[in-house]
C-alpha cells in the first residue's frame, strides 16, 4: 500500500511539473506570436471596393511591413503618394520599372512587355477594355491597378502625371498577406499570371507561422491549466473505487 502511494505521488509531481512547463511554453508562444505579428504586420481597414472581389470595403487585413524594393508584380500594396491624395491606398502592382503596360490584348487581357497576363482575380475581365492605354514605367516606380477595373481610380487616372501614372517604390509601406476579418477571408494569393515574368512573384510573409504560434500557445495553456482539475477528478475516482473494493 505504501509503495503504491509513493508511485502515485511521484506521477503526480511529474504531471504537475509537465503541466507547469506546458503553460510556461504556451505563454511564450502565445504572447510571442502577438508580439511578432505587431512587429512584422500592420492592420489596415480597406476603405473602398476598388480591390473587390479580392478584398472589399471594410475588410480588416494584415499587411507585412516591407521596403519598396521588395515589391514584385502581382503584389497588393499599401502606399501613400501626394499625386493620389496623400492618403493610404490599396492597389495591385502590375508593372515595375522598365515595363511597358498596355491594354488590351485578346480577351481584354492586360499586357506587360507584350505578354498577356492572366488575372483570375478580376470579377469581370472585360472591364479592362473600358480604357485603352499604354504606359512606360520609369525605373524605381510601380504601376498600380485596382481589381475592380470598372470603378477603380488607379494609375490609369494619372497617366498624364509625371511617371505616366506610376508611383515611386518608396511610397509603399506594406504588402497584403491575409484578410483577418471577416474570418473566412484567409490568405491573399500571389497571382501565378506574373510568375513567368522576370523577378517572378513574392512569397508570403510569416503570417502562418505567427498564427500557428498563437494557436499552439493557446492549446498548451489550456491543456496545462486543465491538468490539475482533471488529475484531481481522476484521482478521486480511483480512491472511490479503492474504497469500494475494500468495503
Amino acid at each position: 500500500m505504501g509503495g503504491m502511494g509513493r508511485d502515485d505521488d511521484g506521477r503526480g509531481r511529474l504531471g504537475s511539473a509537465l503541466s507547469g512547463l506546458a503553460v510556461a511554453v504556451g505563454c511564450v508562444l502565445f504572447l510571442g506570436g502577438f508580439v511578432w505579428g505587431a512587429l512584422v504586420y500592420q492592420p489596415y481597414t480597406v476603405p473602398t471596393d476598388s480591390m473587390s472581389p479580392t478584398v472589399k470595403a471594410g475588410d480588416r487585413v494584415l499587411a507585412e511591413r516591407i521596403d519598396g524594393g521588395e515589391v514584385h508584380r502581382g503584389d497588393i500594396v499599401v502606399f501613400r503618394d501626394k499625386q493620389w491624395g496623400d492618403m493610404p491606398m490599396v492597389k495591385r502592382v502590375v508593372g515595375v520599372g522598365g515595363d511597358e503596360i498596355a491594354c488590351c490584348a485578346e480577351n481584354s487581357r492586360l499586357t506587360v512587355n507584350g505578354e498577356a497576363v492572366e488575372e483570375p482575380y478580376l470579377l469581370q475581365p472585360e472591364e479592362n477594355a473600358s480604357q485603352q492605354f499604354t504606359a512606360d514605367v520609369p525605373d524605381g516606380h510601380l504601376f498600380l491597378l485596382g481589381d475592380e477595373r470598372g470603378g477603380s481610380l488607379d494609375s490609369r487616372s494619372h497617366l498624364q502625371d509625371p511617371g505616366h501614372g506610376s508611383v515611386p517604390r518608396s511610397a509603399v509601406t506594406a504588402r497584403l498577406d491575409a484578410v483577418a476579418w471577416p474570418l473566412d477571408g484567409g490568405m491573399v494569393d500571389r497571382p501565378e499570371g506574373f510568375a513567368a515574368l522576370p523577378g517572378g512573384i513574392s512569397q508570403p510573409g510569416p503570417v502562418r507561422l505567427m498564427l500557428g504560434a498563437v494557436v499552439a500557445g493557446a492549446v498548451l495553456i489550456v491543456g496545462g491549466a486543465a491538468y490539475g482539475p482533471v488529475a484531481g477528478l481522476l484521482g478521486r475516482k480511483r480512491r472511490d473505487r479503492t474504497v469500494s473494493r475494500v468495503a
